[in-house]
């Protein structure tokens, strides 16, 4: 009896034995590997450059005042079409003390000239029509008076000028008026802001910021590795992140002949003249990335550029190709890419099949779910 439990062990052992090197042998064996099969395709590749910039109009313009004062009254907001000469504000003098006092002076002394001239014409009018003096004489009378008025309504008018901005001659310049055409598109002071005169060595209060939004440009920039491809003219499609499946065309109308360096980086400016569609309008100071298109190749014959293999020098490029069960290595002459698709010009049909990635297998157990 121990002899046939020994002899039952002994088997049991080398059946075991057996069933583990046959294991073994299996897992050493590696699995068949298997690629997805491409075939080339005929489209559209277009080679495009990014640059990254903001939407601003062509002219905007910043109304500052000729005199210094207080705001009064505001007669435009954010927003408001504006025409040429339209008012916007309306400015009250805060004369200067000094030249008030001045001008009141001059206008005290303008009357006591005038006074003075009317007394020497009254007394030498009646003795020119006695014959006792000649009309030459009177003349001279006459012509000081003239003058002496005239030096009062001058006086007067500077006085006005100085306290309230305004003469009898001119509406004056306490109405801040609108240059352009165009919308407001901000109007930085309040009612009751104290603003400043532009002149020589001061640039003033900006009162309102007026733009004409229907003529808008890109302003961007574009890194010096990009900037010896692009050419003015050519097209740009802009789309802005904060409108969304919406796209603008633009054309390239400027290119900066100087780079400024940003982070490490030469950039030069371009700008690009926005082309919108009856009904479409954008805001100034929208954020917008522009596409300009490089080189552009209409339904040619194309592969994955993933399934292409470049040699060392990156000067030729190869493709698996479909013979018998196995892959043939076959040169092909390329043209542009897009970095997705390669154009290719010799080497391949659009019959050919290529090797593509590797197929991965699914791993693990497959659960069904009732």
């Amino acid at each position: 009896m121990k002899r046939i439990l020994k002899i039952s062990l002994l088997v049991i052992l080398g059946l075991l034995f057996v069933w583990l090197i046959a294991f073994l042998v299996q897992k050493s064996i590696p699995d068949p590997v298997v690629y997805n099969v491409e075939k080339p395709k005929r489209t559209d590749v277009v080679k495009k450059t990014v640059a990254n910039g903001k939407i601003v109009p062509r002219k905007e313009i910043l109304i500052k005042p000729v005199v210094s004062g207080i705001i009064r009254e505001l007669f435009v907001e954010a927003g408001d079409a504006v025409k040429n000469d339209q008012p916007l504000a309306k400015i009250q003098i805060v004369p200067d003390m000094l030249s008030l006092s001045n001008a009141e002076n001059r206008v005290k002394a303008a009357e006591i000239g005038v006074q003075n001239a009317q007394i020497n014409y009254d007394r030498n009018e009646p003795l020119l029509d006695k014959g006792v003096i000649a009309a030459a004489e009177m003349q001279t009378y006459d012509i000081a008076l003239r003058n002496a008025k005239q030096e009062l309504a001058a006086a007067q008018e500077s006085l006005q000028v100085v306290r309230d901005g305004i003469s009898r001659s001119s509406a004056g310049n306490t109405i801040v008026r609108s240059t352009i055409d165009g919308m407001v598109l901000d109007v930085p002071v309040k009612e009751g802001n104290s603003v400043i005169e532009r002149n020589n060595f001061n640039e003033g209060t900006t009162i309102a910021a007026i733009a004409d939004m229907a003529d808008l440009i890109f302003q961007g920039k574009v890194d010096e590795s990009e900037v010896g491809k692009v050419r003015l003219g050519m097209p740009v499609v802009l789309t802005v992140g904060a409108i969304e499946e919406a796209k603008w065309d633009a054309e390239l109308e400027y290119i900066a002949p100087k780079g400024v360096e940003e982070n490490g980086a030469i950039q030069f400016e371009i700008r690009a003249a926005v082309k919108l569609k009856e009904g479409q309008n954008l805001r100034s100071g929208y954020s917008a990335n522009a596409d300009i298109e490089l080189e552009r190749r209409d339904s040619v014959l194309t592969v994955p550029e993933s399934v292409v293999e470049f040699n060392a020098k990156g000067d030729s490029a190869f493709v698996q190709v479909k013979d018998g069960e196995g892959w043939k290595r076959t040169w092909i002459k390329t043209g542009l890419s897009d970095g997705i698709n390669l154009q290719v010009l010799e080497g391949v049909s659009a019959e050919t099949e290529l090797r593509g990635a590797r197929k991965e297998e699914e791993k693990g157990m497959q659960v069904s779910v009732d």
